[in-house]
């Protein structure tokens, strides 16, 4: 696992929460108006249906309340940055769970969890409170900013499902997604030769080699959020966003196909 950065981005607590339990309200919103021949639909992950999808989102969000129901862990052991990399080792554990998950109706789970996680949140004030989690201890505040994460991809991976749908998202959310898996990708190819443009929302420099002081970048990489994302977690891939215009790439250095997917 890369070492995380010495000096992390930080996210504003209040508008995380408000953030995650907005995406969450789109997806259940959405998921409430899916017909039985919608929700048995394959997904782009593997086996997964959308039902099973739909249900590993309310896991996503559940994380958050059963995780403070444990005791409080007595030391951070896991940063922010770190948890990208870590994911990839719990990916059987959470297949399994999520089939299990898909059993029950999914109105009263999405309502179950959405109430769990206000009740969850509505005593925690103390600043720099720990949770347990797959990975080890983290910050609560740094656990919910990766609730971003699951909940954009997760979001992005229905709206591919199910043709026609089209599921909002949160500008909050979404800005916390993209600028935590950029910030992954400067851990894993740390440098200054490439700068990596995300407008409106990141901009990082990887890669090593000379670094860039003033004027323009000679190594420059640019694409929209929705399509870094897909690039980080492996959704598309390089090549492909390069054929479709998605990402534009300028400069010897800028081709980052070596190094994506950051987060699988």
């Amino acid at each position: 696992m890369p070492p995380a950065k010495k000096r992390t981005r930080t996210y504003d607590p209040a508008k995380i929460r408000t953030a995650v339990r907005a995406q969450f309200g789109n997806v259940r919103d959405a998921v409430a108006a899916l017909e039985p021949e919608q929700l048995a639909l394959p997904t782009r992950l593997g086996e997964w249906t959308v039902r099973e999808l739909a249900a590993h989102i309310t896991m996503a969000l559940g994380a958050v309340s059963r995780f403070l129901a444990m005791p409080e862990p007595a030391a951070r052991e896991v940063a922010l940055l770190d948890w990208p990399f870590a994911t990839a080792s719990a990916a059987a554990q959470v297949d399994e769970a999520s089939r299990a998950f898909a059993a029950q109706d999914l109105g009263e789970l999405y309502a179950h969890t959405l109430t769990a996680y206000d009740e969850a949140l509505s005593g925690v004030v103390a600043a720099g409170r720990l949770t347990p989690t797959r990975f080890g201890a983290m910050t609560l505040d740094d656990f919910l900013v990766t609730r971003t994460v699951e909940l954009i991809v997760h979001t992005d991976d229905l709206n591919d499902a199910v043709p026609g749908l089209d599921v909002a998202y949160d500008r909050q959310a979404l800005a916390a997604c993209t600028r935590l898996l950029a910030d992954a990708l400067a851990v894993k190819a740390p440098g200054g030769a490439v700068e990596v443009r995300v407008p409106p929302f990141a901009v990082v420099q990887c890669v090593q080699g000379p670094r860039h002081t003033r004027g323009t970048p000679p190594n420059v990489v640019e694409t929209d959020p929705l399509t870094w994302i897909r690039l980080a977690t492996g959704r598309t891939d390089w090549k492909s966003a390069l054929d479709e215009a998605k990402v534009s790439a300028s400069g010897e250095r800028a081709d980052l196909a070596g190094l994506l997917p950051v987060m699988s």
